[in-house]
């Protein structure tokens, strides 16, 4: 892979976790979603507007089908997610969601997008997928994990890799900005949820004054670390920018046994290893 493909995805993995902390924190928040959507519009706008000044793309019917795709999927994904730290852990939801998510990302772009796949390039997907379920727990505690968290944090992933897939095709082929792709998102989040988050404007306010930190960490770390990982993904394979992306596991995993004191685990510190591993092997088979 590109060495600035590789950093991006570095940079984004740990923006990625630090954003998910604070989202964990903001479980309780019933509008949180629209909180930080509305506070990524507005301090992305003035980069989309430069963006599309500047550029002399010519929009088609594939353009605005990715576009309002991007949007469906990353509201989904943003709800589930959300969904799912409202009834389990950040170290079930996350890593299962984290985990699912390039599995299905690396076979559709290996099998639909005919992305090439040799040995070590699958042997690095089933490292970090493997990791990923040791880190979760899933491999040895199953028993020990809420059925509605590991059904959303599956569901997280499905949408994970449907955005992946999509955005990927915008960036590649479509010749889209990463910069429009993300502020899409937010917008059709901030337009499809503002009748339910204005009905009750105290309300929302309480909760601004509430979570104003978390709300201002999402608004800006999640647009940032993924119009990183879209510049990777425009400069090497999307099968590999994807399972790439799960370093932030070992961050989210960092952060969930420090800060929010967790139990790590000698099976924990092995599966934070594969990842590792499955990480490597796919960086110099890219």
């Amino acid at each position: 892979m590109h060495p600035l493909a590789i950093a991006a995805v570095l940079l984004a993995a740990f923006t990625h976790a630090t954003w998910n902390l604070a989202a964990k924190r903001a479980s309780g928040s019933r509008h949180f979603v629209w909180l930080y959507s509305l506070g990524s519009v507005i301090l992305y706008a003035p980069a989309v507007v430069w963006v599309l000044a500047s550029s002399r793309l010519q929009f088609e019917t594939a353009h605005w089908v990715a576009l309002l795709m991007t949007g469906i999927l990353h509201m989904g994904y943003s709800l589930t997610l959300q969904a799912g730290y409202r009834v389990s852990d950040l170290s079930l939801v996350y890593p299962l969601a984290r985990g699912t998510g390039p599995l299905l990302s690396f076979l559709a772009a290996t099998f639909i997008l005919n992305e090439p796949a040799n040995i070590f390039s699958v042997l690095g997907v089933l490292l970090i997928v493997g990791g990923i379920l040791m880190v979760s727990g899933l491999a040895h505690e199953a028993h020990k994990a809420p059925r509605a968290g590991i059904a959303l944090g599956l569901l997280t992933g499905v949408f994970i890799a449907g955005y992946t897939i999509n955005d990927g095709w915008a960036v590649k082929t479509l010749m889209l900005s990463p910069f429009l792709i993300d502020f899409t998102g937010n917008l059709l989040r901030l337009t499809v949820l503002a009748p339910l988050a204005l009905r009750d404007p105290p309300a929302l306010l309480a909760e601004w004054r509430l979570y104003r930190g978390p709300i201002l960490i999402v608004a800006v770390l999640g647009p940032l670390g993924y119009i990183l990982v879209l510049y990777a993904m425009k400069h090497a394979p999307i099968g590999h920018v994807a399972p790439m992306r799960e370093l932030a596991t070992l961050i989210g995993t960092y952060f969930g046994a420090r800060l929010l004191k967790e139990q790590v685990t000698p099976i924990r510190v092995t599966g934070a290893v594969l990842i590792v591993t499955g990480v490597v092997a796919l960086a110099v088979t890219g």
